[in-house]
């Protein structure tokens, strides 16, 4: 079975668990009986901060309980996530994080102050999203495959931004280097205002990075798309092939975000939330707030979101090995 393969049985397996949102509600002994603390672990205006609030409003109104939404993106996303692991276990404290803090922080940094695997507790996958390949409108190609074969006749004469040092967009477009044979600069920014903005002025030549920091400068006609890190082609550019249909079968770098509680939380509490967020990923009034925000959702039950990311972490370990990408 490849990587690949592996995945999709996994999302596929995660979305099963959407059976819980058409169940009767579970109702945890005494809970819940005071607000609920939820710690987002990206900056306010950030889709995940958007996600968040939307879910919190709805678990406000769904639990009988206020939900009391907090940001801590500091340290991206580690200081948020690690303040969830270290609460108190007794269902009243939440995060959302998101692939970082969850799957790749622990092989970037030297001493993260906490296990995902042992300290956190799944409560469900939420989002995932590709991140879409780009080039500076005056780059010369207008394919992905004209992209490779540029690039391959100029070995470490062009660079790529990226959104940060061990971000997403920096480990997909190593993963996509260490494939295609590819000598490709890495110009790290801070964030993805200044890494798409230094594409666009082409003072770097591409970029990988989410859809909704790339796309108002795709409209504008400054930066040019030319792939999807999916598995499958964004329904929003369905023109835009995967890289893995253009000649690089495995290849995929989604982004994703999910639910997590401290270790320890109780069960019936868990499962609780885990209903109660399912079912509202897949209302049909909120359904459409969530993919504008630049998620395809996802779901599933707490075990799911588990094995997939401890997928996602033995993915990531060698790319980020390979690519000597340290946070400290």
């Amino acid at each position: 079975m490849t990587r690949s393969s592996r995945r999709r049985d996994l999302l596929c397996a995660a979305a099963g668990g959407l059976a819980l949102a058409a169940a009767p509600p579970l109702r945890a002994q005494g809970w819940p009986t005071k607000p609920i603390r939820m710690i987002l672990t990206a900056p306010p205006g950030s889709s995940i901060d958007v996600l968040g609030r939307l879910v919190a409003d709805q678990l406000r109104e769904r639990l009988g309980q206020p939900v009391v939404a907090e940001n801590r993106p500091q340290a991206g996303g580690t200081v948020g996530t690690d303040a969830v692991a270290k609460a108190v276990p007794d269902g009243y404290t939440i995060g959302l994080s998101f692939t970082g803090p969850l799957a790749t922080a622990q092989f970037l940094y030297a001493k993260l102050p906490y296990d995902p695997a042992r300290d956190l507790a799944p409560i469900a996958l939420v989002g995932t999203a590709p991140n879409i390949l780009a080039v500076t409108s005056g780059l010369p190609v207008r394919s992905f495959a004209e992209l490779v074969a540029y690039v391959r006749s100029r070995p470490g004469q062009l660079n790529y931004a990226s959104v940060g040092n061990g971000s997403a967009s920096h480990l997909a477009m190593e993963l996509l280097k260490s494939m295609a044979g590819l000598y490709i600069v890495h110009i790290p920014f801070n964030g993805a205002p200044p890494a798409v903005h230094a594409t666009a002025a082409g003072d770097v030549q591409m970029i990988m990075s989410n859809p909704t920091s790339l796309l108002p400068l795709i409209q504008a006609g400054r930066i040019r798309p030319l792939a999807v890190t999916g598995r499958q082609r964004w329904p929003q550019m369905k023109e835009l092939p995967t890289i893995a249909e253009s000649g690089f079968a495995g290849f995929e770098a989604i982004a994703w975000n999910g639910f997590v509680a401290p270790a320890g939380t109780p069960r019936d509490a868990i499962a609780r939330l885990n209903q109660e967020i399912n079912a509202i990923l897949h209302a049909p009034q909120i359904r459409p707030r969530i993919e504008a925000a630049g998620w395809d959702i996802a779901g599933g039950t707490p075990e799911a979101f588990a094995t997939f990311m401890e997928f996602e972490r033995s993915r990531w370990q060698p790319v980020i090995r390979r690519s000597g990408a340290k946070l400290d």
